[in-house]
Parts: C-alpha cells; structure tokens; sequence
C-alpha cells in the first residue's frame, strides 16, 4: 500500500448452521464457524470435503438449505455476491484476456463510473501492492500463472472489501512458484488487514500461512484450531492423518495415574497395541481403564539410532527393529521400519549438518527407535 495509507478493516464472519445438499447428496452438515476480523483462515480438506461450498455461499453464489451467514452481525444471507462486503479470487484466475493487467484492475471501478484521476490512482496503488508496475500494459496472455493470479487478487481488493475469499488460488502454479505466492499472500495479508478466507487442500499451505484452519471431511467440520494445535494436538484419527504424516494405532487403556507437580491434570497412560506391545503416553484427557483409543505419534519425534540408547528415563518408549525402506530427500531421510509382527513405522530424520556424527543408517540395519510420553497423543477414545 501507499505509504502512510491506513490498513482496511476486516469483518467477522459468523457462519450458523449451514446446512446444504444436492439432489439427495449431503455437503455441509450443520458447519458452525466464527472467524474473526482481520484472520487469516484456512478451509483445509480433500476433494469433495464441502469447503468451496462453503466458500460459494459464504460470497453469496450458492443458497444454503437452512442457516445463516453474518457480516459483522449482520445476515447477508439474501444478497447478491455484489452487495456483500466480500470479493472472490478464483483458482482460474477470471481475467479478461482482451484487457491490459491495468484494465483489469481497473474494471470495477469504471463500472462504478468513479473518476479518471480516482481509476488511476487506485489501481497504480494496487498494481504497487502486488508488484506488478512494470507489468501494467500487458495482456494476461504476456504474464506468467503467478503473475496472473497477482492481476486477480489486484482486481478483487482495489473495491476494498472486508473479506477477501481465495478458491484454491494457487493450485495451478508449480511447486515453487506456489512456495513463492503463499509468502507473497501473507505479505499482502499483513499490509491490509482484512479477512482473507482461503479454501485449500494442500496441508503444507493451511499450515503454512493460517492464523487458524477448519478441518472438514464429508461436509463436517472435525477440528479448528491454530496450526500448531491441529498438527501437535489432532482431535480425531482423520485430522492425524491428514494434516501431515504419522503413525495411528487402536490400543487399550490398561492403566492410568495423574501425575504430580502439575498445574492442570496430567495423566501417564500405559498402551496395550497389538501391533507393539506396551507404549507410556501422557495426556490431559481423563481416561479409564479398559477404554479403546486411537494413539498416534509423528514420524519426526521418533529418535532413530543404531545403538540401543543409554536413558534410565521410565517415560521413554523403546522399541527395536529392521530397516525396511530409507528414502533420502536431501534435507532429511524418511525410514520405514520393520518392529514386532512385521509392522512397519514411519520415523523421519532431520540432516542439520553436513554429516553426523552418528554411523550412517542403511538398508537392513538393525535400529532403535525411541520417544518420549510426552510426544505421542491419544486421538480418539473409542468408548
């Protein structure tokens, strides 16, 4: 933005038992939702979850079967998308190939018949914004992907909406370019300060850019929290799973104890896995014995060695096995390893320096892996 320019105000959107189906196939089951003014959020899900529904009606595309949408307060559920304080930005980009990126840009704003000083100074600040200046004269045909996805949401924000909703924007760009877009989205995010609403399936871009994410499979919402809490603290097996790798288990409970010095309860649970055997988990949910729980534990917070690890420590799982598969990707190695009953487990080892000191780790080498209490969790108690 132009220096000294005040940043926008985003609006809070209150989204109230939205329900929506089609024909007789059910997309979004009672999706409850408050996002708050000037967040960036993130509907994370796989293909056919609801989220560009959602998406759709939330700008007003679509009509919910039953359920409310509010902008600051404010049920905008029977306006048009033009009357909402909202603009969309399409994964196709929209443009009209006939018109220069300036023309583009500037189209909303000659519709609303506003002056020619006006046009041109607004859309010269919005070119600034997304760094297209030298670009102005151009037909969409000239630009690259990541240059025309820039022109969209140039041509969405330069109406000053309150609430800027993105329909999987990068999805068509490469992997790097991609990487490049989402840190230049932030950027644009924090100079402006409205509410952006980011429809994704790609986990790594939810995670990445968020300030909190909703996670939604078959038209239900399952968790919203921030990045950090969905990926460390997963509310259900398919959440664990779908956001980033793991290793997911069913066990049973077979006894617990709240541990002492705590300021809020803490509880040790043993773990029966019939895949494993016994493994100790912390927790703060108050489980019994006998229950039946999902447990999981990332790849990255498993320690890999091929010496059998000296700590006395009693909260350390430990466990040995064959290296089946090692996948070297330059900046780490992912190992599958076989342990007890052929079951294989995914650990994932971070290069931090040049070469380790450690003995390098190949196939078929005998290993154990270890981890803390506190790094699994339990995901789901099943009764």
């Amino acid at each position: 933005m132009e220096a000294g320019r005040n940043r926008l105000i985003g609006s809070e959107v209150d989204i109230r038992g939205i329900n929506k189906s089609f024909d007789k196939f059910k997309v979004l089951n009672d999706v409850n939702l408050v996002i708050k003014k000037g967040e960036f959020f993130s509907l994370l899900g796989p293909s056919g979850c609801g989220k560009t529904t959602l998406l759709r009606i939330i700008a007003g595309f679509e009509y919910p079967d039953s359920g409310a949408i509010n902008f600051d307060g404010k049920d905008v559920l029977f306006l048009p998308p033009n009357r909402r304080p909202a603009n969309t930005v399409f994964q196709s980009y929209a443009l009209f190939p006939h018109l220069s990126v300036f023309e583009n840009v500037a189209f909303s704003m000659r519709i609303k018949k506003k002056s020619k000083s006006e046009i041109n100074k607004k859309t010269a600040e919005y070119l600034n914004l997304v760094q297209l200046e030298e670009h102005a004269s151009k037909k969409p045909g000239q630009l690259s992907g990541g240059q025309k996805q820039r022109v969209a949401i140039a041509r969405a924000l330069i109406n000053e909406p309150k609430v800027l909703l993105l329909d999987e924007p990068l999805s068509a760009l490469d992997a790097k370019l991609r990487q490049h877009m989402l840190i230049e989205l932030d950027h644009i995010h924090d100079q402006i300060g409205i509410t952006f609403i980011y429809v994704t399936h790609d986990q790594q871009e939810a995670l990445s850019v968020s300030d909190r994410l909703a996670v939604m499979n078959h038209g239900d919402v399952l968790q919203v929290g921030s990045p950090n809490e969905i990926y460390e603290s997963p509310a259900t097996d398919f959440v664990a799973k779908f956001i980033g790798e793991t290793n997911l288990f069913d066990g049973t409970v077979l006894n617990v104890h709240r541990m002492l010095g705590e300021d809020v309860p803490v509880y040790m649970a043993e773990l029966e896995i019939p895949e494993l055997g016994h493994i100790k988990v912390t927790t703060v949910d108050d489980v019994k014995q006998g229950q039946k729980v999902s447990f999981t534990i990332r790849p990255e917070k498993i320690v890999i060695t091929k010496d059998r690890p000296s700590t006395k420590r009693e909260d350390i799982n430990l466990f040995q096995g064959k290296v089946d598969e090692p996948i070297y990707s330059g900046f780490q190695t992912k190992f599958y390893v076989e342990v007890i009953n052929k079951i294989l487990i995914k650990v994932i080892k971070q290069h931090a320096n040049y070469s380790d000191e450690e003995p390098e780790i190949k196939w078929k080498d005998t290993v154990f892996l270890s981890w803390s209490a506190d790094d699994g969790y339990i995901v789901e108690v099943k009764n």
